[in-house]
């Protein structure tokens, strides 16, 4: 009799405890929370650079930070003017060192070569990715990804 019980305190509690992990740092389901578009001053970002060519994708669609064994992976698409772009990449700034907590990323593709058409919004939407270790985000309480017209951040 006291077998039965005894499993179904264990039961209980354990139970009981999910509310707590759930809001938890060891949860890696809210590790870094769903990303929203912030507005980030672009005045230290440039464009293009010119051992870098490419420029800035002109609207951030999406950001996500996946957590991953040893680390992050950074996934952002983003929608150009037109078809055709190609080459995407996160790039980071401040190689790849956070500013207050903040680490930055340009979402950079090359143009398309000849006029393209503008098409539909899914036949234009690329993505980019980039993994980060456990060690570089360390000191990382936001992860901002910028484009053109606008950013998105997700945060701790």
């Amino acid at each position: 009799m006291r077998l039965p019980v005894t499993g179904l305190l264990v039961l209980a509690m354990t139970l009981g405890a999910c509310g707590k992990v759930r809001e938890s740092r060891l949860n890696p389901f809210n590790w870094f929370g769903r990303s929203e578009t912030v507005v980030v001053a672009t005045e230290g970002v440039v464009p293009g650079r010119p051992d870098d060519p490419r420029v800035l994708v002109a609207d951030v669609t999406d950001m996500e930070v996946a957590r991953q064994p040893g680390g992050a992976i950074i996934r952002a698409s983003g929608l150009p003017p037109t078809q055709g772009w190609w080459d995407t990449a996160l790039v980071a700034e401040n190689d790849g060192v956070p500013v207050d907590g903040v680490l930055t990323y340009r979402f950079v593709l090359a143009e398309p070569l000849g006029t393209k058409p503008v098409s539909t919004r899914q036949s234009r939407e690329l993505t980019a990715a980039t993994y980060i270790s456990d060690i570089k985000l360390a000191g990382v309480t936001q992860i901002v990804v910028v484009g053109a017209q606008n950013s998105r951040a997700s945060r701790r």
